[in-house]
């Protein structure tokens, strides 16, 4: 479990720096290239999003007592994604001539006030998104909590199923025992009253001899 989980490591290193490097040349590039770079950026995001996924149901399936230090590194390659994500962002909108030409217009003060209105919606998308992962994460972490508790009282189930196995056994034992000591008591009990009885033939034997030989003198 823990091989794939350091596979999909690698594969999410080599495709994040291969994102960096590919967010570094938008800025630079005019026209239909930097459409198809940011595109292509686009299309690695999502690839890394997949990534991440994957992650995340490999977190899930290491026990408990190990899952820690795995759930550690998620929460790093996540902050790395919303890097990405956000450094993307503002690479888009770098200033360029093309894009100082084609969206902000060719006065200065009303470009500068416009930049200032797109940057000011990108800072604003980026703590929404920010929010949103926060809430994501706690989402996640409040499930793997359900499933550890789930498992904890699977657990405790199947102790208790156990305990009461050797109640039963237990319970049947003492039934047992208890009926052998009841017959050996009633086989006393038997016994003592044979003897006392054999006792009282033997007086009564001993007295009658002891009459008919008195009579007999």
């Amino acid at each position: 479990m823990s091989s794939d989980f350091e596979g999909y490591e690698q594969d999410f290193a080599v495709l994040t720096a291969e994102i960096t490097n590919r967010i570094g040349k938008v800025p630079k590039l005019l026209g239909d290239e930097k459409k198809q770079m940011v595109s292509n950026v686009e299309k690695h995001l999502e690839e890394a999003r997949e990534l991440l996924e994957q992650m995340e149901l490999e977190v899930r399936e290491i026990p408990p007592q190990s899952r820690g230090m795995y759930s550690s590194r998620m929460r790093s390659y996540k902050q790395e994604m919303e890097k990405l994500e956000v450094d993307f962002k503002r690479s888009r909108i770098a200033y360029s001539d093309e894009v100082r030409n084609e969206l902000l217009g060719d006065d200065g003060n009303s470009s500068e006030i416009q930049r200032a209105h797109l940057l000011d919606n990108t800072e604003r998308l980026e703590r929404s998104s920010r929010r949103l992962e926060a809430g994501y994460q706690i989402a996640v972490e409040t499930e793997q909590i359900g499933q550890e508790m789930l498992e904890n009282l699977s657990h405790d189930r199947e102790k208790i199923q156990r305990a009461r196995e050797r109640l039963r056994e237990t319970d049947a034992n003492l039934g047992k025992s208890s009926r052998i000591l009841t017959g050996m008591l009633r086989r006393i009990i038997q016994n003592r009253i044979l003897i006392v009885i054999l006792g009282i033939i033997v007086i009564f034997a001993v007295l009658m001899v002891i009459i008919f030989s008195v009579k007999g003198h």
